[in-house]
């Protein structure tokens, strides 16, 4: 069995352009502090992996205190941690995961093709994509299978369930037929909960913490353990700030 962490959509140094200037800069600490809680989850979990499917960035403009959070915050989890770059923040030979000095234990997908990481430890295969460009609108999966079946197959992937889409779009049928036992997604900020398709379960975890009215209710990440053609997963609540609409009863 394989525990691993999934999150996506942080959105770090988002401008929260609605706020002062103080009150921006006390909800991009916040979000900063949502990696040490991540550390610290994955620490207590005592996980295997930690996967990080897109738009970790808000923007290519991050500032130093950010970076400093990031690996300080992420060379703190005692496992493998997988990136796949998003829309947002796309791999770029600017970027900030090309030029930051990044810990040992952090994979950076850098290809716009699917790559394989074998980890022969945990006997597990993590395959990955980098969006290196804002938009994608072909199907990574298209074609995609896995045949091996010695190792749990994980995949972290930015994408969205959807016939068309600016932004990786996959098909049902694609997800059934890639052979990977979990496929980790972002970027859709509202939680699915767990799916399947096929012998694949599949799921979205949402983004870790509301940034506005679009984005209500609990937010958090997913725990799961993984077995072959088999997995189970927990929501857990990271934020620290929810965002409700309240209607006044009459």
């Amino acid at each position: 069995m394989l525990k691993l962490i999934h999150g996506a959509d942080f959105h770090l140094d988002s401008p929260f352009s609605g706020l002062t200037p103080e009150q921006a800069a006390a909800r991009r600490g916040e979000q900063r502090r949502l990696l040490d809680d991540l550390a610290q989850l994955a620490r207590e979990r005592a996980v295997d992996l930690v996967l990080l499917s897109g738009d970790l960035l808000d923007s290519d403009r991050v500032f130093r205190e950010t970076a400093q959070a990031l690996a300080r915050a992420l060379g703190n989890i005692p496992c493998p941690v997988f990136i796949a770059p998003g829309n947002h923040d796309p791999y770029t030979p600017g970027s900030l995961y090309a030029t930051l000095d990044w810990p040992e234990n952090v994979h950076i997908f850098r290809d716009p093709s699917i790559t394989p990481v074998e980890l022969p430890k945990l006997n597990c295969t993590v395959y990955g994509r980098a969006f290196t460009s804002p938009y994608y609108t072909v199907n990574p999966l298209a074609g995609f299978h896995s045949q091996d079946r010695d190792r749990i197959q994980i995949m972290c992937l930015h994408g969205e369930v959807a016939s068309q889409s600016n932004y990786a779009p996959i098909s049902p049928a694609d997800i059934a037929a890639s052979g990977v036992d979990y496929l980790a997604l972002g970027p859709i900020h509202q939680g699915t909960g767990l799916r399947r398709e096929g012998r694949t379960f599949w799921a979205y975890p949402g983004c870790p913490e509301g940034r506005g009215f679009d984005e209500l209710g609990e937010k958090g990440v997913l725990y799961a353990e993984v077995e072959p053609g088999h997995v189970e997963a927990e929501f857990i609540p990271l934020g620290n700030h929810n965002y409700e609409i309240l209607r006044e009863q009459p």
